[in-house]
């Protein structure tokens, strides 16, 4: 298995950079429910994707993304093309113009209509550049499609304002936050499985009996995974509207007793 530095190695650093940029950005603004820069970044994917598979096909890449004249055409440029791989030809150039799409002509850039559709939107931005992502990286390294969205996953380390990270350890910067909602933010800043002990150290809590029955009332909620084999613990998607309102609170004191008794190492 490659390491995450090795991801898109294949791709010059000047379309590689900034097509992580835009995919962390997407993510991050997601997460934090800012559903309209989502959809703008995504726009901004749709440029740098375009400018990758167009680079593979002639086998020369570009020094910097470039925007077609007419995106929807050249895309469908793409199509003739056969010495590449059947997602290079097919999937990713019929993608980008429905990604392209929502960042022009719905929500984000136009008023109107009964109903906001941005958070559907952003929802379709996120999923469909994931895949996109997650097949560069399957292609560029001849990974299996798990293999390669783990390695997308772990690309990912997403910020929140209440959680500062030092020489390693993270720690919730909202003292009076209860200790289900601190273990909730822990978990929404890691897109991969955290293992109990590293939990209990970042929450600092001592009586681990009464840490796990905490657990196991989030994971029966299902607020989080909590694997009593493997001792890890993973946010589910019924948590994020509770963590991004612990994160649009950022770190202004609001006393909260869902979990009381907080015990520490002295």
């Amino acid at each position: 298995m490659i390491s995450p530095s090795q991801a898109l190695t294949a791709i010059p650093a000047g379309l590689r950079t900034p097509l992580l940029a835009e995919y962390r950005s997407i993510v991050q603004n997601y997460f934090e429910h800012r559903w309209s820069p989502s959809e703008l970044s995504g726009g901004r994917l749709c440029e740098i994707v375009y400018t990758i598979v167009d680079g593979y096909g002639k086998s020369a890449f570009a020094a910097k993304p470039a925007k077609p004249s007419n995106f929807a055409q050249a895309c469908k440029t793409l199509e003739s093309r056969t010495a590449v791989p059947r997602s290079f030809q097919i999937l990713i150039p019929r993608l980008l113009p429905a990604l392209y799409e929502i960042r022009n002509n719905r929500g984000v850039g136009h008023a109107g209509g009964d109903v906001d559709p941005n958070h559907m939107d952003a929802t379709a931005v996120l999923s469909i550049s994931n895949w996109i992502l997650a097949e560069l990286v399957r292609v560029f390294h001849g990974l299996s499609i798990d293999d390669a969205q783990k390695l997308v996953d772990s690309l990912i380390e997403r910020r929140t304002p209440i959680v500062w990270e030092v020489g390693g350890v993270k720690r919730v910067l909202r003292a009076d936050m209860s200790l289900q909602d601190q273990i909730l933010v822990l978990l929404a800043t890691n897109s991969v499985p955290v293992k109990l002990s590293a939990l209990l150290n970042w929450t600092e809590y001592r009586d681990e009996g009464y840490f796990k029955r905490v657990l196991r009332k989030l994971h029966s909620a299902r607020l989080l995974e909590f694997n009593e084999v493997l001792m890890t613990l993973e946010l589910l998607p019924p948590a994020s509207g509770r963590v991004a309102a612990l994160v649009s609170a950022g770190t202004s004191p609001k006393r909260s007793n869902s979990v009381k008794g907080r015990k520490r190492h002295s």
